[in-house]
């Protein structure tokens, strides 16, 4: 599975763009472009939809890549982390259906 700093990276080469032409359409740092490729930053949620825009990608599959990225980062060293995540979908399920059902 690719984080979502790969599949920038990817994108980015597959249209053999310099990391300082997407930095200037994405309006951020070159340098930080390089550091959200190497998974050594994470981008925003902001900038996760410019990076889709630009590279006219499914908003939805790249939010999905920096969500779960974002989750893995934060339960990576524990040792109930997957048992949390299933918790975690669970209750995301619950207020899901709660929302449909006051609608």
């Amino acid at each position: 599975m690719k984080s979502i700093g790969e599949i920038i990276r990817e994108l980015r080469e597959q249209k053999s763009l310099l990391l300082r032409q997407v930095a200037a359409e994405i309006e951020i740092d070159q340098a930080l472009l390089s550091k959200i490729e190497r998974n050594e930053r994470m981008p925003t949620k902001d900038q996760v939809k410019r990076f889709a825009k630009f590279f006219g990608k499914d908003e939805n599959e790249l939010l999905v890549s920096f969500f779960s990225d974002k989750l893995v980062y934060e339960v990576r060293d524990e040792e109930v982390a997957l048992k949390a995540m299933q918790v975690a979908e669970k209750k995301i399920n619950y207020i899901i259906k709660s929302k449909n059902g006051k609608s």
